[in-house]
């Protein structure tokens, strides 16, 4: 196993041991569980990452922390916009959709406000990091 897949793993088990709540360096940070289905694979697949809230959805940062490529979970909803989130202790499905300028700089901006790590990412690469809103599809619980 990588190290990012064995840091992934043992954030995904803290954070569902605590209701949603991670130590680390997500400590303190609004962070989410993302199930994806694998684009080429078809595997479920499940990524912790920080969202920020706008109304009922959440914004996601396909940062990768600055690498000049776009992270697997990007493909995977790019492939398969239905997914799963689970917030806290409340699992939702959603739907991605990719947020168009202008409103993807701005958000981005509000993101790099909150947690500047966002914005070195954005400095360390050439690519425009693509901003995804999951929106809750159904009842909100």
């Amino acid at each position: 196993m990588s190290d990012a897949a064995d840091f992934n793993r043992r954030t995904i088990e803290e954070f569902r041991a605590n209701n949603g709540k991670v130590g680390g360096p997500f400590e303190g940070a609004p962070l989410l569980l993302l199930h994806t289905l694998g684009a080429r694979s078809g595997k479920q697949r499940v990524n912790p990452m920080m969202y920020l809230t706008d109304g009922d959805r959440y914004l996601v940062f396909a940062s990768k922390a600055g690498a000049d490529t776009h992270p697997d979970w990007y493909w995977n909803l790019r492939a398969n916009p239905s997914a799963r989130i689970e917030v806290g202790d409340i699992d939702l499905d959603v739907e991605a959709i990719e947020l168009d300028e202008p409103e993807r700089t701005e958000k981005y901006r509000i993101q790099a406000e909150h947690y500047p790590g966002f914005a070195e990412y954005e400095r360390r690469t050439d690519r425009v990091i693509p901003v995804v809103a999951l929106s809750p599809i159904g009842q909100i619980p």
